[in-house]
């Protein structure tokens, strides 16, 4: 493989890995805070009781996510200067801004409020304690907003212009309302929401396929994830269609490989605007990645269209067929992102920024040997932590709400204490 493979190899790997952490928390961090907003709002206190052990048990897994996941954003951060300093030259002025953004809210904001929220069970006010959730996911989306605003400039580049090889900021308001950013936004933050709904169902129903007798607690997380993953599911593949009009204005080639026709012209028609090279990406891969996510996007949509109906008199749990259809559904919209990513990434090759800077020319000046070690010990690293990740989480829930840990807080002193002291 030359240098160039290598590079995009190493940061194919690494930024896909990180965005299956991220596809997860951006899913489950509003169904958390939903949970804890019911429970807070509740009454009986024997319902608000299984709603808090409801919020605890899936908040733990949200946590164990999140703290795996920041990890890999940390790491993946360092290949702009390793592999890329291409990139961060020519368009460090327009897009280093909304990375600093971004890095400010997820490693700083959203880090403290969601630390404020886990230490918070017994400490705090109700209104404060579900306050702190919402802003944990409000700065999570606000994140993936910023990290689109970057990567929009590199799919669709508006507002700047170029001086002496360097891009420079002219219009801010442009960078902030691309539609490419905006409308890739709307679609993963939709896809995030399926993604934590199929896993709240897929986990509720393992557990009644088990014959748990937690009954009540995962019922209501079986409804809550069912009606979340059939409604956001029915919408990310309408968004997606939305998306087509603005690929064919701003990637025409993209678009060619999509509809299969016209690639030729195409290519013609970008030598002819930018020189000889070839301007063609891996179609293979384009389309089959389009395929999956399109096949897979509308088979959850149905399924989970269903399941609402079989909602009724628990049909959904008491066929167990049906439960453990719910359940091997889960990594279902987590490959259908993956697809999309490799459309959205691999479809726009050569370029790095799109009809500004190619892949070839954003390359660092690193030797292939140094490209290689870093290549390795990189994916090594994040597969790792992948495979740490999921091994936590799927141990909590076998576990059950039983074994969850977060909100458990230890009694006061004084209340330890069976014999007075004088």
């Amino acid at each position: 493989m030359s240098a160039v493979d290598l590079a995009r190899l190493q940061f194919a790997a690494t930024t896909g890995i990180h965005w299956l952490f991220v596809l997860l928390t951006m899913g489950l961090v509003p169904l958390v805070a939903v949970m804890h907003t019911r429970a807070a709002c509740t009454r009986d206190p024997r319902v608000r009781a299984v709603r808090e052990r409801m919020t605890r048990f899936w908040g733990q897994l949200y946590v164990v996510n999140y703290a795996v996941g920041i990890v890999t954003g940390l790491v993946m951060e360092f290949q702009f200067g390793l592999s890329w300093s291409g990139l961060s030259k020519f368009a460090g002025n327009v897009f280093g801004a909304p990375l600093a953004l971004e890095t400010l809210i997820a490693f700083f904001a959203e880090s403290t409020f969601l630390g404020m929220w886990i230490f918070g069970w017994g400490r705090l006010r109700k209104g404060i304690h579900v306050t702190l959730i919402w802003l944990v996911a409000l700065t999570a989306y606000a994140s993936g907003y910023w990290i689109l605003i970057a990567n929009g400039f590199m799919q669709h580049p508006v507002g700047y212009e170029v001086r002496d090889g360097v891009a420079y900021l002219t219009d801010f308001g442009a960078l902030l309302t691309n539609s490419s950013a905006l409308m890739a936004l709307a679609h993963l933050s939709l896809g995030a929401l399926t993604t934590g709904g199929v896993l709240l169902a897929g986990v509720s129903a393992w557990h009644f396929a088990r014959g748990t007798k937690e009954t009540e607690l995962f019922r209501g997380s079986l409804r809550l994830g069912i009606w979340v993953s059939m409604i956001a599911s029915f919408f990310v593949v309408l968004v997606g269609e939305w998306q087509k009009p603005i690929i064919e204005e701003t990637q025409p080639m993209k678009a060619a490989v999509l509809n299969d026709s016209g690639v030729a012209e195409v290519q013609a028609q970008m030598v002819k605007e930018y020189g000889p090279g070839d301007y063609v990406p891996w179609q293979d891969w384009v389309r089959v990645s389009m395929d999956v996510m399109s096949i897979i996007g509308n088979t959850v949509s149905t399924i989970t269209f269903i399941a609402v109906l079989l909602l009724w008199k628990d049909w959904l749990v008491r066929w167990r067929p049906l439960a453990r259809l719910m359940t091997v559904m889960i990594p279902f919209p987590f490959i259908a992102s993956v697809g999309g990513w490799i459309v959205r990434e691999v479809g726009r090759q050569p370029w790095l920024v799109y009809g500004e800077l190619t892949v070839d020319d954003a390359l660092s000046h690193v030797s292939r040997a140094s490209l290689i070690v870093s290549c390795t010990v990189f994916i090594a690293v994040f597969v790792t932590l992948a495979v740490v990740n999921w091994t936590l989480i799927t141990r909590f829930v076998r576990r059950g709400p039983d074994a969850t840990q977060l909100g458990v807080t230890e009694p006061l002193v004084e209340e330890r204490q069976t014999v007075p002291v004088f």
